[in-house]
């Protein structure tokens, strides 16, 4: 399993990122994928996750109206569209899934993106 973000960079207040995450190693068109970020000192937290169709997908509050994730299964990617950013968004972050296999779940994370936002 080999999740690769990308699109990360520095951005002024209000600007935009898209970031992406190219999956491989797993039967990505039936696995639900999630974005996660971390600030230092924090615990990870949940940003976004979309079901493996693209029907059901969930936002942490803050990030409500303002990120959109989205998934090409063709492309085996999930995306994380950014707007209006604001400084508290500066973090590094992560694509996750979790795979179940023998009635176990493994969790699988991107190695991260960072994701700077100020003047």
């Amino acid at each position: 399993v080999q999740l690769v973000e990308s699109g990360g960079g520095l951005v002024q207040p209000g600007g935009s990122l898209r970031l992406s995450c190219a999956a491989s190693g797993f039967p990505f068109s039936t696995t639900d994928m999630s974005w996660y970020r971390q600030t230092p000192g924090k615990e990870r937290e949940l940003v976004a996750s979309i079901s493996s169709t693209g029907g059901y997908l969930n936002y942490a509050g803050s990030m409500k109206g303002r990120f959109t994730i989205s998934r090409d299964n063709a492309k085996s990617t999930v995306y994380l569209q950014m707007n209006s950013l604001k400084p508290e968004d500066t973090a590094v972050y992560y694509c996750y899934t979790a795979i179940y296999s023998n009635g176990r779940r493994n969790d699988y994370w991107g190695q991260g993106t960072q994701v700077t936002v100020s003047s």
